[in-house]
């Protein structure tokens, strides 16, 4: 039989009682990318408490009938709406070895229980993106954003050294695109702006003379001009001390 899983901490028990475990091997982490499976639909829960809010139903508080582990950590995050939404959580678990019966060869040879820590660092992956977009308004920091750098050419007769800068970019693992449409330049950066691609380098008679590339930044304008290697490098800058922030 198959059954579809509500949770992941369940199989990650049976994987560990697979085979006998010693406190030499401790701690042991398991973690997945998993598809769980739950009655409740989208919405149900904030509807029942809103439902319960209006209508200033009486209840009572069942104590211990609530979540199973503690102590926890539940990190919350507002969106754009105000609404609070809980994302990331960390939570010590007795209950789950005792049920499950795990155990592990202590030093003194004895069995002893472990105890289980879950932790789900972005909860629902669907939803922590969500909240991000809203958060950031699409405005991506660089590393992260789909489209890091627009290519954009004033004409035709500029597409090859376009082509050549997306090329060189690749090298310094930068993703860019060339905007290879029969636009007029205005259009292009509006289009870019818009779609809230962090930088734009726009090509043309001057640029590829030169060998350099004139530079805009979303939602600051004109960066002047500067040499692709140049350019390269202050963007792989920022994004190091983006990534560093999270450190």
């Amino acid at each position: 039989e198959y059954l579809l899983k509500p949770m992941n901490c369940p199989h990650h028990c049976e994987l560990y009682k697979a085979e006998p475990r010693s406190y030499r091997d401790l701690p042991i982490r398991f973690a997945e990318f998993g598809t769980v499976y739950r009655y409740e639909q989208s919405g149900e829960l904030h509807g029942l408490t809103r439902a319960v809010a209006e209508k200033e139903l009486n209840y009572v508080v069942e104590y211990g009938e609530a979540a199973f582990y503690g102590p926890k950590l539940d990190f919350m995050v507002k969106d754009a709406l105000g609404r609070q939404w809980q994302l990331g959580t960390i939570q010590v678990d007795y209950n789950l070895p005792e049920r499950f019966e795990l155990e592990y060869v202590g030093a003194d040879n004895e069995k002893h229980r472990p105890v289980m820590i879950h932790r789900a660092p972005f909860g629902s992956m669907e939803r922590f993106v969500a909240v991000l977009i809203e958060h950031c308004a699409g405005n991506f920091p660089v590393w992260l954003t789909p489209k890091q750098i627009a290519i954009l050419p004033i004409s035709e007769k500029y597409m090859e050294y376009a082509e050549r800068i997306s090329y060189l970019l690749k090298n310094y693992e930068l993703r860019a695109l060339v905007d290879e449409r029969a636009e007029k330049t205005g259009r292009k950066i509006r289009d870019a702006e818009v779609a809230k691609i962090p930088y734009m380098l726009i090509v043309g008679e001057k640029e590829q003379e030169s060998n350099t590339v004139s530079v805009r930044k979303h939602g600051e304008g004109d960066q002047g001009s500067m040499s692709l290697e140049d350019f390269a490098e202050m963007v792989k800058n920022e994004i190091e001390q983006q990534i560093a922030a999270f450190k």
